[in-house]
């Protein structure tokens, strides 16, 4: 006979039909009123994709749909009347009571395992919204709880995507780096020895001739320099070679040559080598953070710091320059290599880091890069 009658209670809820929920609790049962529930409200939540709650101050569930009832793959009348931290671990349960809090006005977000029945966990992100308080018994905390699990996978999908564009571009850089070197290079040395030649072969009489044929030689000679320098910053030898510090010695100072920006470099105290891969996004996300400042900045002074952190390594590159929004103005700081400050952040993820950008106008920008280092590594012992 109980049975039936709280399946009929369950079905007046989810029709409509009631707008008031009873709780048992230590202090006798409470009722609970579900005020602004039309019917026709909860027709429209009942057929969304998604769970949808209200809480109570103390966390008490008075209302949930069939979806977030699938989703901790239990009965909707176990649900009902129960405590929200019984879906989430302790340390899920800790970040979000932190948001309600405190919650904010225009709704807060936090992605969470939200726990089932069963055991399983599922990846979701809980939007949170403060209700209007209409009685001390009323319904305070609205939630809607998203399945992440298809973002995920596709999240994971594009950043396998983006690491194999990112092997394939490091591989086109080092093929022509190659090109560039064993044979423009080598060409253009031939050319000026032989040129060499022709000028030693000139009398004090073929003066004009002399002349042109030396200017012919040096610019030809500063070709074959700028000719090597793209083949080094394609693909650094020295790299592999002496590790990070000294290409970020080099490719600082020739910036600086080039552009007249002062430079200072800091902190570059390296006790053993960094993994390749480290060392390479470290290097690329230098290369286009100062190829920014060169195009977009106008800065007068950048500051390059490199240095461990417990088992991470950290690159922060500031300048005084005008400064730009980071939120709204990505396009404007694309550079002409198609890298990019999206470009940055995918060399940082590449290699598990994340990459902050802080920029205020007519102040400067700083952009900061940290990469963790593996428990195993030399590095990190050593650090």
């Amino acid at each position: 006979m109980r049975l039936a009658e709280a399946e009929k209670v369950l079905r007046a809820i989810r029709s409509g039909d009631v707008d008031a929920v009873v709780v048992a609790g230590q202090q006798g049962s409470q009722v609970f009123t579900l005020q602004g529930a039309e019917h026709a409200y909860r027709v429209l939540i009942e057929s969304m994709n998604e769970g949808a709650l209200t809480l109570t101050h103390r966390k008490t569930i008075i209302y949930a749909n069939q979806c977030f009832a699938r989703m901790v793959k239990c009965p909707l009348e176990q649900v009902l009347g129960g405590s929200f931290r019984r879906f989430l671990s302790s340390e899920d349960w800790i970040a979000l009571r932190s948001l309600l809090k405190q919650p904010d006005k225009s709704g807060s977000k936090t992605q969470v395992l939200l726990k089932a029945r069963d055991g399983s966990q599922l990846p979701v992100q809980i939007s949170i919204r403060a209700l209007p308080k209409n009685g001390s018994h009323s319904a305070v905390f609205g939630m809607v709880v998203t399945d992440m699990t298809e973002a995920q996978r596709t999240g994971e999908l594009l950043r396998g995507l983006s690491h194999r564009v990112v092997e394939a571009q490091e591989a086109e850089r080092g093929r022509v780096a190659l090109e560039l070197h064993d044979n423009i290079t080598q060409h253009l040395c031939a050319i000026l020895f032989r040129l060499q030649v022709l000028v030693n072969g000139f009398s004090t009489r073929d003066g004009p001739a002399k002349g042109e044929a030396i200017k012919l030689y040096e610019m030809l000679g500063q070709t074959a320099e700028e000719v090597e320098r793209i083949s080094r910053n394609l693909r650094p030898g020295v790299l592999d070679l002496l590790g990070l510090a000294a290409v970020l010695r080099k490719t600082i100072t020739e910036f600086a040559d080039l552009t007249g920006v002062s430079v200072k470099l800091s902190g570059l105290r390296l006790v053993a080598r960094l993994p390749a891969d480290t060392e390479l996004a470290l290097y690329r996300i230098l290369q286009e953070a100062l190829r920014n400042v060169e195009q977009h900045a106008r800065a007068r002074h950048v500051a390059v710091r490199l240095r461990q952190q417990s088992v991470s390594v950290q690159l922060v590159v500031n300048d005084d320059g005008i400064g730009f929004d980071p939120d709204h103005h990505t396009a404007g700081r694309q550079g002409k290599s198609g890298l990019g400050l999206l470009g940055m952040r995918e060399r940082a993820s590449y290699v598990g880091g994340t990459l902050t950008i802080k920029s205020v106008r007519h102040v400067g920008t700083e952009i900061e890069v940290r990469i963790p280092l593996s428990a195993g590594s030399e590095w990190a012992n050593r650090g």
